[in-house]
């Protein structure tokens, strides 16, 4: 080897220099020749001390063995043996300092041509050793020598190639011409042949449940892979990566980092382990169901906005739903955007709780009391109120009555001048309107006001120009029994009451049969007729109900007035 006289064993004390050709190191060769105890004798040895290049081996001889280290090295650079480790190793001769050359690998090399052609017939590994670094590759010594080209050696660059020179491989026969003894050898097979069986043998002793160390080797949108082994993988979900919701993977983990993680499920058939780095810590919803409670108020962060609502992080990795129904009594949400934002701080009242299943039920409007209680009191039917227009719909306008409440005016109850189309004939938003309340209604939340309610009408005019006791003349629309309705005016009705003798009024109040209800009426008709009384019980008086009839005009006298019920009542003079 290159470094070989800068190489001391622990045991052996220093080396001593080499001055000739009858050096030390030849002299023991010479000596174990004549004896039996030459090249490619198997021993078993106890790794004594690993240093930066070479391993030493203590194989019961005078001198130590040394193995390159970097026969020890995995894929990821760390090493396989420690102080201590047992190995059987051969012998396969001396350095110029006299420690013994040793190999771990324990194929044979074939003694002759016929072993040569044997062994490329069944693909069977023999062993060499690399002698130096030529065109295109290495030379290496399987029994005669050999050409390993660069592609096929396992090396990745041209130092590593460098590095295998002195070192004993495992390689097989792809090309093999005797006659011109032309012998051409693969390493990479060998290597890819027991990645491939090491993977196999790491994966096959992977268990659900263990909890393994691992190294983050890439990470994606969805998840970081986790490497647990050379050639092994695990994906590690993002949403197994925390109980709090995380954003994106690099939020929690980075390329390089080791990690301890959770083995969750392995399918044998698609070689794919998912692995969990939260299930480490305890669940955080253990405890929600004990901690919150329905009917209490608790405060939270926005950590997101969705169509439906706003999730609130009441603690960390437990977040609460304000569905979009819940953030507000009167108005009708369709953004939760329009309301919240994230990162907000909002109160909010809890509504329900389900920690098996991870959700908690919140209400901000609960939070922030109901305005129908003072509602009902403050906006009793016939308050008259004023407010903005927050909203026109063909159906009618939205109006804003203060601490989110919102009355609104149907379309029929805008104008009595005209009939509208679209209240926008008369409306506009922002526009502020004088309204009374028409109806109110508690269980579907609505108040429904009138704008026309408030304008004057032909009655309020008419009782404002008249007084009790004045007479005024109208035109008979209507006898019915003891009641006569009359049109003072356009839109004006008065009512009054007339007479009616008691044995009509009981005969017209009791129901009788037909033929009962003729000869009655024709004998007191004929009756009175004779006796010259008339309808109003007077003698000599003409039967009145009887004259009046429907398009007369006629006089009255005013003897009520009722603003507030909009009612006029009269009393017939002629």
């Amino acid at each position: 080897m290159e470094n070989s006289k800068s190489l001391v064993s622990p045991s052996a004390g220093p080396a001593t220099p080499v001055e000739d050709e009858n050096s030390f190191a030849n002299i023991l060769s010479e000596f174990e020749q004549h004896h039996g105890n030459g090249h490619d004798q198997s021993v078993q040895g106890t790794v004594v001390s690993v240093g930066p290049e070479s391993v030493f081996v203590d194989i019961g001889r005078k001198m130590d063995g040394v193995i390159p280290v970097e026969q020890f090295r995995n894929d990821a650079g760390e090493l396989s043996i420690r102080v201590g480790d047992l190995m059987v190793v051969s012998i396969t001769g001396r350095d110029s300092e006299g420690f013994y050359l040793l190999s771990t690998i324990k194929v044979e090399r074939p003694k002759d041509w016929s072993a040569f052609e044997q062994a490329f017939a069944d693909k069977r590994t023999i062993g060499g050793t690399v002698t130096e670094l030529v065109k295109g590759g290495l030379r290496v010594d399987v029994g005669v020598p050999a050409f390993l080209p660069a592609s096929r050696s396992g090396a990745r660059d041209q130092a590593e190639m460098e590095k295998l020179v002195g070192q004993a491989i495992e390689v097989k026969i792809i090309k093999l011409d005797i006659a011109d003894e032309d012998v051409v050898v693969d390493r990479r097979v060998i290597l890819e042949e027991r990645s491939t069986q090491l993977k196999q043998e790491a994966f096959g002793q992977l268990q659900e449940g263990a909890v393994v160390r691992g190294t983050v080797r890439s990470l994606t949108d969805f998840g970081a892979f986790v490497e647990l082994s050379p050639g092994v993988d695990g994906l590690l979900h993002i949403a197994d990566m925390s109980w709090v919701r995380v954003a994106k993977p690099g939020d929690v983990v980075n390329v390089n980092d080791a990690l301890e993680v959770k083995i969750l499920k392995i399918n044998r058939d698609t070689r794919r382990i998912s692995l969990g780095l939260k299930q480490l810590i305890p669940d955080p919803w253990t405890m929600a169901g004990d901690r919150f409670h329905v009917g209490e108020r608790v405060q939270g962060k926005v950590s997101r906005l969705t169509d439906f609502g706003a999730f609130i992080e009441l603690a960390p990795g437990v977040d609460g739903l304000i569905h979009v129904s819940e953030m507000s009594w009167s108005k009708k949400v369709r953004k939760p955007s329009d309301l919240l934002k994230p990162g907000e701080l909002v109160e909010a009242v809890v509504l329900g709780v389900n920690a098996p299943e991870h959700r908690i039920s919140l209400g901000l409007k609960q939070a922030l009391g109901d305005p129908w209680e003072e509602a009902e009191k403050k906006y009793a039917q016939g308050t008259v109120v004023e407010g903005a227009i927050t909203s026109i719909q063909p159906f009618g306008a939205f109006v804003d009555l203060g601490n989110g409440v919102e009355g609104m005016i149907h379309i029929g109850d805008i104008s009595r001048e005209k009939r509208l189309n679209h209240p926008r004939e008369m409306l506009s938003m922002g526009q502020i309107v004088k309204t009374v309340v028409l109806e109110q209604d508690r269980e579907r939340r609505r108040i429904r006001l009138g704008m026309k309610q408030l304008e004057p009408t032909s009655v309020d005019q008419f009782i404002a120009e008249h007084t009790v006791g004045e007479t005024v003349t109208g035109r008979i629309v209507d006898v019915s029994g003891s009641r006569v309705k009359a049109e003072l005016g356009e839109g004006v009705f008065g009512v009054c009451r007339i007479q009616v003798p008691e044995p009509q009024a009981k005969a017209e109040a009791k129901p009788q049969s037909p033929k009962a209800d003729l000869s009655s009426m024709s004998a007191m008709l004929t009756a009175r007729w004779k006796q010259g009384v008339g309808v109003g019980g007077e003698a000599g008086a003409a039967p009145v109900r009887d004259q009046l009839k429907a398009g007369q005009l006629r006089s009255f006298k005013i003897t009520s007035l009722d603003p507030a019920k909009k009612t006029v009542d009269v009393e017939l003079l002629d």
